[in-house]
C-alpha cells in the first residue's frame, strides 16, 4: 500500500491554483488531481476496513492509539511490537494501534530502509494519525485513548494535539467525512482522551522518571559518567518551553549521583560539547562515560547521533571530522573518544535501547494513558489563556 504524506496535499493545492502551463493542461490536470485524491482516499478505504476487522474480531468498544515520530529500524519496530503488546495486557478491555506522526519515517520503513540482525530487508507498514484516527472513528469505538510517545511536550506532540482536534472537528478531507453524530457524541460524553508525553509533568514525572533510571544505571553512575541523550528542540520550535524537561531530569538525576548528565541533539546549549563543559566544571576530566539515548527508541539518532563509530558493523572514520571536533555531525562516541575520555555504549544485542524498552519507564506512559484527559480538557490546562 502506497503512503500518501504531506506533500500530495501540496500537489493538489498546486494543481487546483497554479496557472495551466503547456506541458500541463486543463485535463492532465484534473487527471492528477483525480489520481491523487482517489489514492488518499484508498489509504482511508484501507485502514477502515483493518480497523473495522480488528475491532469486530475483538468486539471491544475501546480503542488506544499509540502514536509515536516513527523509525526505520528493525530493533525500534520490535520496540513499538512490544509497547503494543504491554498496552495490551494493560488495557485487556482495548484494540491498540500504532501510528507514526513522521511522513518520512512511514515512507522510508514501507520501502524497507535498514535490515534486521541476519541482512534481511524489513518492510513494516505505519500510517499517520490521521488515517488511523479515522479508522477507529468509522468503526465507530465508544472510547478512544490517544497516547503520546513523545519524551517531552514539544514540537512532536503539538502535531499530535492538532491531529486528533482535526479529528474532533471531522476536517481529514472531505470525500473521506465521519458521521458527525458520532463525533458529537464522543465529544458530549466526554469519550476522547489525550495521554501525556512521558516529561510531562514536572513535579511528577521528571522525579519518577529519574528515579527509574537510576535504579538501572547506579552501578555505571558509581563507575563513571553516564550521558542521557535526547532530541531537544531548537528555540522556534520550542513548544510549550519542553525543552527545560531536560535540564530538570538532569537535576533530579544527579540528587542520586553528580555522575549523571543530559544533553540533546537539537536544544541550544545542551549539546555534547555543553554536557562535557558541565562534566569539566565538576573536575571530570577524564574516565568512562557511559552513553544511553534518551528517546522512545533507539534508531538513527541513537546509532548515529550518539553512538556512530563504536558499533562493530560502523567505520570509526566515518563519523568523525577532527578539523571541526564540536560539528554535530561528529557523533557523541567519537566526540569524548578525541577528547580522551573512554566512552562506552552498552548494549542489547547489537543496539543500544531507547526508553520504551525499559519496562520502569515505559510504565509511566501506561499510567499516563490510565489517567488520560477528556481532549478538552487537555488542550485548555496547557493553554490556559485560551
Amino acid at each position: 500500500m502506497k503512503k500518501i504524506n504531506s506533500f500530495l496535499f501540496a500537489v493538489v493545492a498546486f494543481c487546483l491554483t497554479a496557472p495551466v502551463f503547456t506541458s500541463c493542461s486543463d485535463d492532465d490536470k484534473n487527471e492528477n488531481v483525480t489520481k491523487i485524491v482517489n489514492n488518499i482516499v484508498s489509504e482511508y478505504s484501507y485502514n477502515d476496513s483493518i480497523v473495522a476487522a480488528q475491532k469486530a474480531k475483538s468486539k471491544k468498544d475501546v480503542a488506544v492509539l499509540l502514536v509515536a515520530f516513527g523509525s526505520t529500524w528493525n530493533n525500534a519496530f520490535l520496540a513499538f511490537d512490544k509497547t503494543k503488546a504491554a498496552y495490551e495486557k494493560a488495557f485487556p478491555n482495548a484494540d491498540v494501534y500504532v501510528c507514526f506522526s513522521s511522513d518520512i519515517c512511514i515512507n522510508r520503513a514501507s520501502a524497507g530502509e535498514n535490515k534486521d540482525d541476519n541482512g534481511k530487508i524489513v518492510k513494516r507498514d505505519y500510517y499517520e494519525p490521521r488515517y488511523l484516527l479515522h479508522a477507529i472513528g468509522a468503526a465507530k469505538y465508544g472510547k478512544i485513548y490517544v497516547q503520546s510517545l513523545q519524551v517531552i511536550p514539544g514540537e512532536e506532540f503539538a502535531a499530535v494535539v492538532a491531529s486528533v482536534k482535526k479529528f474532533m472537528n471531522n476536517g481529514f478531507i472531505a470525500s473521506a467525512h465521519l458521521d458527525d453524530a458520532y463525533l458529537a457524541k464522543l465529544a458530549d460524553d466526554e469519550a476522547i482522551f489525550l495521554g501525556m508525553p512521558l516529561l510531562n509533568d514536572p513535579e511528577k514525572d521528571v522525579p519518577e522518571v529519574a528515579k527509574q533510571l537510576n535504579a538501572l544505571y547506579s552501578s555505571e553512575a558509581q563507575q563513571g559518567v553516564v550521558a542521557f541523550m535526547g532530541h531537544g528542540n531548537p528555540d522556534t520550535y520550542d513548544t510549550f518551553k519542553a525543552n527545560v524537561r531536560y535540564e530538570q531530569l538532569e537535576k533530579a538525576l544527579q540528587k542520586y549521583n553528580k555522575n549523571y548528565f543530559v544533553g540533546t541533539v537539537d536544544m541550544p546549549d545542551n549539546y555534547k560539547q555543553d554536557v562535557m563543559a558541565r562534566m569539566q566544571e565538576q573536575n571530570i576530566n577524564s574516565g568512562k562515560v557511559y552513553l544511553h539515548a534518551l528517546m522512545s527508541i533507539a534508531g538513527d539518532h541513537a546509532h548515529n547521533d550518539m553512538a556512530g563509530g563504536a558499533l562493530e558493523d560502523q567505520d570509526e572514520e566515518e563519523y568523525w571530522d577532527e578539523e571541526e571536533p564540536e560539528s554535530e555531525d561528529n557523533s557523541w562516541f567519537e566526540f569524548f573518544k578525541y577528547y580522551k575520555y573512554e566512552p562506552e555504549v552498552p548494549l542489547a544485542g547489537k543496539h543500544p535501547l531507547g526508553l520504551l524498552e525499559l519496562e520502569g519507564v515505559l510504565n509511566v506512559w501506561i499510567e499516563h494513558t490510565k489517567k488520560a484527559e477528556f481532549l478538552e480538557d487537555a488542550y485548555h490546562s496547557m493553554y490556559p489563556e485560551e
